[in-house]
């Protein structure tokens, strides 16, 4: 088990996707956000099945770091409930997990 997490997000547009994204590393929080257009959403939304073609952000980022790009993920999304949901990286290249290290900090 590492530090080391990805924090998966939707956005129902690429220019949302990319201020997050860009907001993300440019400010430390993340060493990387992968964009994956055209994924396509069906959920529950007050009481009744919805859908949405939307982008998947990944996040690369620290268990340090997650509570802030939490917080800016809630603060710059337009969405009333954003996801923000942690997955954990269990291992990887040591030296991949570095760079995410050094590139948060």
């Amino acid at each position: 088990m590492t530090d080391k997490r990805i924090v998966l997000t939707t956005c129902g547009s690429k220019d949302e996707a990319e201020k997050i994204a860009q907001y993300l590393v440019e400010n430390r929080l993340a060493a990387c956000v992968n964009i994956v257009p055209q994924v396509r959403s069906i959920y529950w939304w007050q009481g009744k099945v919805e859908s949405a073609e939307e982008l998947l952000l990944l996040v690369k980022t620290t268990t340090e770091k997650f509570t802030q790009v939490r917080d800016a993920i809630r603060r710059l999304h337009s969405y009333e409930l954003p996801e923000c949901a942690v997955l954990s990286i269990e291992d990887g290249s040591a030296a991949y997990l570095e760079w995410i290290e050094d590139s948060v900090k």
